[in-house]
């Protein structure tokens, strides 16, 4: 499940609210100003915690930033994490 989740998570068997979990994180990541409190509302009916929910889009949050800093910077990958 790890390399599926390492790669595309929608290979993965994922149960419905890992699922709605990375779909939000998804969209979180493509396109932020399209999401809504209905996303969020999603989460929850999946009983996801307001702080889950909070954890969950300050790591997506930061490993985002650190990427795009990453990468306006050029700097290389690790070899450990080349494709």
């Amino acid at each position: 499940m790890a390399e599926h989740l390492k790669h595309d998570w929608q290979l993965a068997n994922l149960d419905e609210a890992d699922q709605s979990l990375c779909q939000w994180a998804t969209k979180l990541t493509m396109s932020p100003s399209d999401m809504t409190k209905e996303d969020v509302e999603n989460l929850e009916k999946y009983g996801f915690s307001h702080e889950a929910i909070s954890d969950a889009a300050q790591v997506i949050g930061y490993f985002n930033y650190i990427n795009r800093i990453a990468d306006g910077l050029g700097v290389d990958l690790e070899p450990e994490m080349k494709k």
